[in-house]
């Protein structure tokens, strides 16, 4: 379950995807949280409450409080947690274009979520670094 660290073939192989759905970032205690019957996608705990990754309509169906709509974008690459420098270009080309992202790893890949009404524009940002990390290739 390493995963891949090469800088170069990371960028050449992230292969992004945009998953379906809209999905929201909820802030809750951890009692409440247990009470409700929830299938985030991602949590984590601290100091200041539980953070939950909800789909958006899961979220609206139990009234809870949330921010940041937005959608889901996997690169489909198999990137090792030691990888150095993979998602800070990632995340600055979409910086470049005024794309807030907030990035989570996982064990096998890296998932970009980016605000709803952005998405279409990340994954062309996101083809054009897996563009250019071929023609640098190309030059050394």
């Amino acid at each position: 379950m390493n995963g891949e660290a090469n800088l170069l073939t990371l960028l050449q192989n992230m292969r992004p995807e945009l998953q379906d759905g809209e999905f929201v970032f909820c802030s809750l205690e951890p009692a409440v949280a247990s009470e409700l019957s929830l299938s985030p996608i991602g949590q984590f705990l601290e100091e200041e409450g539980l953070t939950l990754i909800l789909a958006k309509d899961e979220a609206e169906a139990n009234h809870l409080d949330f921010t940041f709509p937005c959608r889901k974008i996997t690169l489909k690459v198999h990137s090792s947690l030691e990888a150095i420098g993979f998602l800070a270009i990632v995340t600055e080309k979409l910086a470049e274009h005024g794309i807030s992202v907030n990035a989570i790893s996982a064990c096998y890949h890296d998932h970009l979520f980016v605000p709803s009404e952005r998405a279409e524009d990340a994954m062309r940002v996101l083809g054009d670094v897996v563009k250019q990390s071929h023609r640098s290739q190309q030059r050394l």
